[in-house]
């Protein structure tokens, strides 16, 4: 069963990312920017992508660090080892392991394993569990009454800054730095709206179906579902993810 799978793949990566050395941080970006990796984010994707080769040879694999296994297959898993590595490298808790399923197009199956807390969500056949509950989004509909959170306001630049400014000032609240698990903390109900921009795929492959299946809205700062663009917002309800809009839009 998928949903069991899943389990599976956070376990592999869990004992994986135990095992190795977390202290070997290399920078990824040639451009002079600082973007981590570590060799428990490699180690991780290759235990994920062991057991899916073993247990579904048949699906195509699209992992962040290792790219792509049969490329063009209609059934796709994509991975990101470590989400929020900055986070793993500075011992917070807030990094996640990731994992997604894709088939045809759609997102029908996600995980947010969040190893630290040991909090693992599941979002597969229109039900998001976390640690095997059903969980479900606050289902605010309000700006006004909205618990907001992005990762970095120093990633927002020019329109993106104006933008964000202008949802930040109507919301009572906005929490930093939480990386994946601002995504996870939606489906559960904690945290009412998540926003960043320049997501690539394995960033938000895993999150679509988890706040999806848990009553939750998912699109782009546009109104729209391509995600492609990188600007995500997941919101507890399609109402507010529509006011979030208008007042990013101004």
């Amino acid at each position: 069963m998928i949903r069991d799978f899943f389990d599976r793949l956070g376990d592999v990566a869990r004992a994986a990312i135990e095992l190795t050395d977390t202290d070997s941080v290399d920078n990824k970006d040639e451009d002079g920017l600082f973007d981590p990796v570590t060799e428990a984010d490699r180690a991780a994707e290759r235990a994920m992508r062991a057991l899916i080769e073993k247990t579904y040879p048949e699906d195509a694999i699209w992992g962040e660090e290792y790219g792509w296994t049969r490329e063009g297959a209609a059934r796709y898993w994509s991975l990101d080892p470590i989400d929020g590595t900055r986070a793993f490298i500075c011992g917070l808790p807030s990094w996640a392991v990731l994992a997604g399923l894709i088939d045809d197009g759609n997102h029908v199956g996600g995980m947010i394993d969040l190893p630290d807390l040991d909090e693992r969500l599941i979002g597969f056949e229109g039900e998001t569990t976390l640690n095997g509950a059903i969980v479900e989004t606050s289902g605010c509909r309000s700006l006004a009454e909205a618990r907001v959170s992005t990762t970095d306001p120093h990633l927002f630049e020019g329109a993106h800054l104006d933008a964000f400014d202008r949802l930040r000032a109507q919301v009572p609240l906005v929490r930093y730095g939480l990386d994946a698990m601002a995504f996870a903390r939606v489906a559960t109900g904690d945290i009412d709206l998540a926003t960043d921009v320049g997501l690539k795929p394995h960033d938000y492959d895993a999150l679509v179906a988890c706040v999806r299946f848990a009553g939750g809205y998912i699109g782009n700062w546009s109104g729209g579902d391509d995600l492609s663009g990188g600007d995500v917002i997941a919101a507890a309800s399609e109402s507010l993810y529509r006011q979030a809009v208008d007042a990013l839009n101004g």
